[in-house]
């Protein structure tokens, strides 16, 4: 089939299989990646890769070009290929965004300099930076909203404004994390800029967030339980609202098991890929220091919650 690069989508912020000696399992890795194609017409037709499900900021430059050259090799064919930046500098932004589109990406997830969320910036910077990047590295970019209550978040304006005029800017991780904001800044972008997709992040809440009428998502849960990130999403379009909470009961256990209510955090990814282990999807739930192993308490908690939602073991011979 002839690729269609296609930013409205749900987009799985994949996993990285590690081994015990902090090396990137790559044979699981493609297999895992060929998994997720499988859902291509149940509505993923992306793949985020070095986003901060997929450990970012513990690997190196070289092995986040090197995550994103083998999805590129195994679905980029097919899938819209998304590879998440993030530098303390502009310089260093430019650089890594040029690496992921020599690797095949298709477009970039720019998350603000980290230091912004200490610091703060001036109102000028997130428009500067974006634009600075997108100059410089000629890629598409889909902004990295951080929640509300941070430092590092954008404004409404600020959103519109980098929208409406730096071209490369197609979409938004919409990351607010504060309901009554998070939907005015919907309704307010699909006024100014119709064609943007804006994206949810919300794993936590995966089911509330789509009813400002979302145009796909961006969620590390999507990359462990496909089938019902996509059954959610088809039945918030189809169904009814009475449908769509019948679906997210089947959900809660696993996000109750993964996050405990709260946002996703460095040990909610571990809680995460744990769920790819007791799904046969991976091997080895390793994370790289300093993000600790869960616990065997954890573990429990995590293997009755896939329980509870009806997950089952996934077949990984086949891909």
């Amino acid at each position: 089939m002839t690729k269609t690069k296609n930013f409205h989508t749900i987009f799985p912020a994949i996993s990285v299989p590690m081994n015990d000696d902090d090396s990137i399992n790559e044979p699981e890795f493609r297999a895992y990646l060929r998994w997720l194609e499988s859902f291509y017409d149940d509505g993923i037709k992306g793949i985020v890769t070095n986003g901060h499900t997929g450990e970012i900021t513990a690997l190196s430059r070289e092995e986040r070009k090197r995550v994103t050259q083998i999805a590129a090799e195994e679905v980029g064919d097919k899938m819209t290929i998304v590879s998440g930046v993030s530098s303390e500098n502009t310089k260093g932004a430019i650089e890594t965004a040029r690496d992921a589109k020599e690797a095949g990406a298709d477009g970039i997830l720019l998350m603000p300099p980290h230091m912004w969320l200490r610091f703060s910036m001036s109102s000028r910077s997130p428009f500067e930076f974006v634009k600075d990047v997108a100059e410089g590295a000629d890629i598409d970019i889909i902004l990295h909203l951080y929640p509300a209550y941070t430092k590092a978040t954008y404004t409404q304006e600020q959103l519109v404004e980098m929208l409406t005029n730096i071209p490369h800017v197609k979409g938004v991780k919409m990351g607010t994390r504060v309901q009554s904001i998070y939907e005015e800044q919907v309704r307010t972008i699909r006024k100014s800029n119709p064609d943007a997709a804006l994206l949810t992040c919300h794993d936590e809440t995966i089911s509330d967030s789509l009813f400002p009428e979302m145009d796909g998502a961006i969620l590390g849960f999507a990359g462990c339980i496909p089938e019902l990130i996509t059954k959610a999403f088809k039945t918030y379009n189809e169904g009814t609202c009475k449908e769509l909470h019948e679906v997210d009961d089947k959900i809660f256990p696993v996000e109750r098991a993964i996050y405990r209510g709260g946002q996703p955090s460095g040990e909610a990814h571990a809680r995460l890929k744990q769920v790819l282990v007791e799904r046969g999807v991976f091997t080895n739930d390793h994370m790289r220091k300093p993000v600790l192993p869960i616990t065997e308490k954890s573990k429990e908690i995590i293997s009755q919650g896939v329980k509870e939602s009806g997950l089952t073991k996934v077949d990984m011979s086949k891909f």
